[in-house]
Parts: structure tokens; C-alpha cells; sequence
């Protein structure tokens, strides 16, 4: 039931809210849920104030919502969604902005809460709440820590008039911890890379010198046999053979190494084919 001290429109959206909550949890039915939450907050008009029943009704029907649309997989939308009836990050309620940070962080997307749950901290509305402490702890752990932000948390930590001293180390505690745990993943991450390269480059090096090799008994082959065969074509035609047999039998172009072994390979063909196309071993160009 609907207390009588309620407004027409408190009611309606209240109304709304049931049904939506009834469509969510019982039904399954996530995209009525979402119209029903999207005409309650429709109805309510411009943000109410916080202590209003409005306010609490709206609230409500934006955690359905938010639920609603994670059910549907359209978590992208939610931020937007729900700033189209709030209009200022700084003045969403901190359920809803809870509810924000812990899905972004869930999809590991939390730089989309970077900007929003800074603007929301800095409010001095916000700071007055009893909610306040923790959020600043869910933002610093589920966005700033996690985006190595670590001298934007030192400095949220420290500037804090909410938060007493002993809290304060507890934070900057956790925050070197995690800096730590970071610079030996990139540690990790930069030595793996090196090593990776290190065996690209000898492969290549190989490839490379057994490649040379190879054409090198080609274009003495083609020397000996240039007094017998004058025709141009046939000799583009044995090349070409020849190359596309390295390239596709002797390699896989797919590998993420064959790139740049075929461009050295083009090279080492476009040298052997001048070798062996010499001034002195030049047959007579025939059309």
C-alpha cells in the first residue's frame, strides 16, 4: 500500500515500481521490467530532493533498471541511463552509484566510473552523507587501484575530511601494496616481451641465412642455364614458382613471425633477380 501523505505521481511511480520489481524477479521478463522502470521515472519529474519519498521511489526504480539491463546484457547503457534522470553525476544516489562502480568493475570497464565517481566525491552535499566513507573506499579499490592511479588515490586518501587517521594509513597501506603488485607485472609483462623478441629476431636470423643460401644455388643455376633459355617469362615463371613454394609449403603467412620473413624474402628475390638478370647475362627483351 501507498502511505496517503504520498503525492500522485509518488504513487503512480510507486505502483510502476512494483509492478517492475515483480517483472524482474518473478517473470523474467527483464525488458517490461526496464519500460516500467523508465515510466516511473518519467513521471517523477526533475531530480526531488534527497529526503523526499519521490527520491526514494526513483531511486529504487533505477536499481530495477540497472538490473533490468544487466539481465540483457546492455551494461554499456546503464551509466547513460541513469544519468538521463539524475542529469549530474554528483547527484545520483550513492545506491545507484554503488551499484554503477561494482558492474563496471564486474566488466572490467572501470575507467567508465573514473570521471563520475570523482565528480561525486568532490561534492560537499555528498561529502555531509553517511554513505560517503564508503564510497570513496569502493572507488578507490574497484576503479582507482585497479587503472594504477595510485598518486590520484594517495591524494583522495589524504585530502579526505572524512576520514581519520587511522583510516588514512589503512588506505595508503593497501595502496603501496598494490603499486608494488603492479611494478612486478610490468616487470613480468616487459621481461616476456624482451624474451619473445629475442627468439623472433634468432628464427628470423636463421630463416633469413638459409633463405640466402638457397638462392644464392638458384642464381648459379640460372647463370648455367641462361645460355640455353632466353625467353624472360620462363625465368620470371621459375622464380615465381620457387617463391611461392617458400612462402605457402615452408611457411604458414598466417604466423604473426611470416610478415616480416617475407618481406626479407621479397628483398633477397628482388637482389638474386638483378644478379641474375646482369648486364652480361641479359638476353635480348622479347615482348
Amino acid at each position: 500500500g501507498v502511505p496517503p501523505a504520498w503525492s500522485p505521481a509518488s504513487a503512480q511511480a510507486a505502483s510502476l515500481l512494483e509492478e517492475a520489481a515483480e517483472l524482474l524477479v518473478l517473470q523474467r521478463d527483464f525488458a517490461s521490467a526496464l519500460e516500467r522502470c523508465e515510466a516511473g521515472c518519467g513521471s517523477l519529474g526533475p531530480a526531488p530532493g534527497p529526503d523526499s519519498s519521490c527520491a526514494e521511489v526513483k531511486c529504487s526504480l533505477c536499481v530495477v533498471g540497472i538490473q533490468a539491463l544487466a539481465e540483457m546484457n546492455r551494461w554499456r547503457e546503464v551509466l547513460s541511463w541513469v544519468l538521463q534522470y539524475y542529469h549530474r553525476p554528483e547527484h545520483l544516489p550513492p545506491k545507484v552509484l554503488e551499484l554503477c562502480i561494482l558492474l563496471y568493475s564486474k566488466v572490467r570497464e572501470p575507467q567508465v566510473m573514473l570521471e563520475v565517481g570523482s565528480s561525486w566525491l568532490r561534492d560537499l552535499t555528498n561529502k555531509s552523507l553517511p554513505e560517503y566513507g564508503s564510497l570513496l573506499e569502493l572507488y578507490l579499490l574497484h576503479v582507482l587501484l585497479p587503472l594504477g592511479r595510485f598518486e590520484g588515490a594517495e591524494e583522495l586518501v589524504y585530502s579526505s575530511d572524512v576520514l581519520d587517521s587511522e583510516q588514512k594509513l589503512a588506505f595508503v597501506e593497501t595502496i603501496c601494496e598494490k603499486r608494488c603488485q603492479w611494478s612486478q607485472q610490468e616487470e613480468m609483462h616487459s621481461a616476456h616481451d624482451e624474451q619473445e623478441d629475442k627468439a623472433t629476431e634468432t628464427v628470423l636470423g636463421a630463416l633469413s641465412q638459409k633463405l640466402l643460401t638457397m638462392l644464392t644455388l638458384l642464381r648459379r643455376t640460372l647463370r648455367s642455364m641462361s645460355s640455353h633459355f632466353y625467353l624472360l617469362p620462363y625465368k620470371k615463371m621459375l622464380l615465381a614458382t620457387f617463391l611461392l613454394y617458400l612462402v605457402v609449403v615452408r611457411l604458414d603467412p598466417a604466423s604473426p613471425t611470416s610478415l616480416p620473413f617475407i618481406c626479407k624474402l621479397v628483398q633477397l628475390f628482388r637482389q638474386a633477380w638483378a644478379a641474375v638478370l646482369s648486364p652480361i647475362h641479359r638476353p635480348p627483351i622479347q615482348d
